[in-house]
């Protein structure tokens, strides 16, 4: 995460908005990248259980909808209760 979080702030500084899904959210929160969802799923599934469009397509667009913030640094937590 931390390599990712640092070419999140490169890119960002270029005027382009970023966003990742992290699985480790107390690493994540001393990374401190411009925009994270914390997911409540193991290490390998970051979209949640395999063969769930439902879920997999709720989280994604939890994801990009950060796109859209500029109060960054964004550590959102995604909760199971949204599907």
């Amino acid at each position: 995460m931390q390599t990712v979080g640092l070419a999140q702030q490169i890119i960002e500084h270029r005027g382009i908005p970023t966003a990742s899904i992290t699985l480790l959210e107390g690493i994540t929160r001393k990374i401190r990248p411009p925009r994270a969802l914390a997911v409540p799923y193991p290490l390998g599934f970051p979209l949640g259980e395999a063969h769930n469009a439902d879920l997999q397509t709720t989280i994604l667009r939890a994801l990009l909808a950060l796109l859209e913030r500029t109060d960054v640094p964004i550590l959102e937590t995604y909760e199971r209760s949204n599907v």
